[in-house]
């Protein structure tokens, strides 16, 4: 269906969408949009970085030689 629409067909979106709304509460909401999208993208860096180190956490965790963890 959206195949069809076309560079006019998005041009005279726009512009109906900037008619209706007026530039300023259009300019608003793309700031509060640009704030969403860097907030998700530090939240999914901040959960990356978050499994990273539970991952080096899990590998250094457990430090007692073989000899001893059977005697335990």
């Amino acid at each position: 269906m959206l195949n069809n629409i076309g560079l006019p067909g998005l041009l005279l979106i726009a512009v109906v969408v900037l008619v209706l709304f007026g530039r300023g509460k259009i300019s608003g909401l793309m700031g509060e949009v640009g704030k969403g999208i860097t907030a998700f993208k530090k939240g999914v860096s901040d959960g990356q970085k978050e499994l990273d180190d539970d991952e080096k956490a899990d590998a250094a965790r457990d430090v007692t030689p073989e000899d001893q963890k059977d005697k335990a």
